[in-house]
């Protein structure tokens, strides 16, 4: 909590011309597409078991092997804020189920608090958090966080994946503390006072130093003694290498499902894709930098979501990555009311 404290605070004095003791990246990335497809959990495979938000680089596949597939060479643009970043991250998708039994895809929205308002389109924030010296991830990296199938929200963490009730859409003044501190709940919030819903994801910071990956995406990275979003603490040692720590910030703009007798008699309204809730929540990491801007970033403690000369990072406007996005590989109806949640069969309209 204090350092998340003292990471506002000292973006708020950068912003105010002020020397700031704590750097950290956040910045925007709009929505690339929507689509039921997973390069990395099911490689080759259209229509898969659940939907996703991806954003991030244009080359985003059906097939990304890591020894061939070269995020940053492949794509021509990313929907992420930093020109630089051809990265793919995504997460499920929330959906509103009405009490007639058809459903809806929740949209996103940028985020504010004291470290500035970000401009999305739809998908989500991303941040990359040091901790003392930390080593870039290298080419060909991809992780996974969370568990997809799992329905117990004692065996989560809430340190690592929370969600938060907003009871404003105005989201630009900060609400509570730390991300998965206070009331921070690991399942999702189904209350109608909740305008928003904020859904963090924190990844391990701690690399075993050798495989870029594992069978099951996870074995090679390990999570600190730190809890939050802290940077990660320090690492166990059968993983010694100390990551920048990887966070994702989902606001999911529920207000328009706020009329209590749109919500089923029983059960919950708000899931994610999985037809699960928030114990299921994930999010999947493909490491895309340019060269070594990544490492550069981190060295010269780049701050937010701004130009960082030192490290060759340049941010772009909003009409620039906004502009960023492919055609769905799964091809289904994704918005307005739906029959039921795109699985098994392709999506239809309600």
């Amino acid at each position: 909590m204090h350092q998340w404290a003292s990471l506002a605070a000292a973006a708020a004095l950068l912003a105010n011309g002020a020397v700031a003791q704590f750097n950290m990246l956040r910045f925007a990335c709009s929505q690339l597409v929507v689509d039921r497809v997973d390069p990395l959990v099911n490689p080759g495979m259209r229509y898969t078991p659940h939907l996703h938000q991806i954003v991030g680089g244009n080359s985003f596949n059906l097939t990304m092997t890591p020894v061939e597939y070269d995020l940053a060479k492949r794509s021509t643009c990313t929907s992420c804020s930093f020109k630089q970043d051809k990265s793919n991250y995504w997460t499920a998708v929330m959906f509103f189920k009405h009490k007639n039994g058809s459903y809806h895809r929740v949209p996103q929205v940028g985020n504010g608090g004291p470290q500035g308002q970000l401009i999305n389109n739809g998908g989500l924030d991303v941040y990359y958090i040091p901790s003392g010296r930390v080593t870039a991830f290298a080419p060909g990296f991809r992780m996974l966080a969370g568990e997809a199938a799992n329905t117990d929200d004692s065996k989560v963490p809430r340190g690592n994946i929370c969600h938060r009730c907003w009871t404003s859409t105005n989201e630009n003044q900060f609400v509570g503390g730390a991300p998965c501190t206070g009331s921070d709940t690991v399942g999702i919030p189904q209350d109608p006072s909740c305008k928003m819903i904020r859904q963090t994801i924190i990844f391990p910071a701690c690399w075993d130093g050798q495989n870029l990956d594992t069978p099951d995406h996870k074995s090679h990275v390990a999570y600190g003694k730190g809890s939050g979003a802290t940077g990660g603490g320090s690492c166990p040692s059968t993983h010694p290498v100390k990551l920048p720590q990887v966070m994702y910030e989902i606001m999911w703009d529920v207000s328009a499902f706020a009329d209590r007798s749109m919500w089923p008699e029983s059960g919950p309204a708000f899931i994610y894709s999985m037809n699960l809730g928030g114990s299921a929540a994930h999010g999947d990491y493909l490491f895309g930098w340019e060269g070594d801007t990544l490492q550069r970033a981190m060295d010269n403690g780049c701050n937010l979501n701004a130009d960082c000369p030192s490290a060759g990072l340049t941010a772009q406007k909003p009409e620039e990555y906004n502009a960023c996005t492919i055609q769905q590989q799964a091809p289904e109806p994704v918005d307005g009311w739906l029959a039921s949640m795109p699985m098994g069969e392709m999506a239809v309209r309600a």
